[in-house]
């Protein structure tokens, strides 16, 4: 069998040769795009979005949780100070890895997020009202992404 292609092989012209070598090295490539690179874009894709819907999920959970211990009177205890050491702690737990807070005193701080998933942020600040934490501003700006850029101001619920 090899010995019948190389026959064939060296009946062919250079040009031919070197045309058929373009070929066979452009088939490689797009079997490699269709049998490797793409089937592993769609898996991260995929995975990228099972991602967002846990995300979101959690944050509904954590939502519904704090909603459920709020109606038993069980958020209506003061926020531990100082307020900006929770939100740190808090943001940084909820997944906003870009999250930028700021001290205004011991019960008082304020945070920035460029890009937040709406019912993520939403659950998160829920759950910070849980705490013992008041909204004191929400500034949301929507993302070409879906996302939103969002600024927060809060205090500590006194007694």
């Amino acid at each position: 069998m090899s010995g019948m292609a190389s026959a064939w092989w060296g009946a062919r012209t250079s040009r031919e040769q070197r045309l058929l070598a373009a070929m066979l090295a452009l088939l490689g490539l797009v079997l490699v795009w269709l049998l490797i690179v793409r089937p592993l874009a769609d898996a991260l894709d995929s995975a990228r979005r099972d991602h967002d819907e846990a995300v979101t999920s959690l944050a509904e959970a954590q939502a519904r949780a704090a909603a459920a211990g709020h109606a038993r009177g069980e958020g209506r205890r003061a926020a531990p100070l100082p307020v900006d050491a929770l939100l740190s702690r808090t943001v940084t737990e909820a997944g906003f890895a870009d999250a930028r807070v700021t001290s205004r005193g011991p019960a008082r701080a304020s945070v920035a997020i460029d890009a937040a998933r709406p019912q993520a942020f939403f659950g998160w600040v829920r759950t910070m009202e849980g705490s013992g934490l008041i909204v004191e501003s929400l500034t949301a700006r929507a993302n070409a992404d879906r996302t939103l850029a969002v600024e927060a101001a809060f205090r500590a619920r006194t007694g």
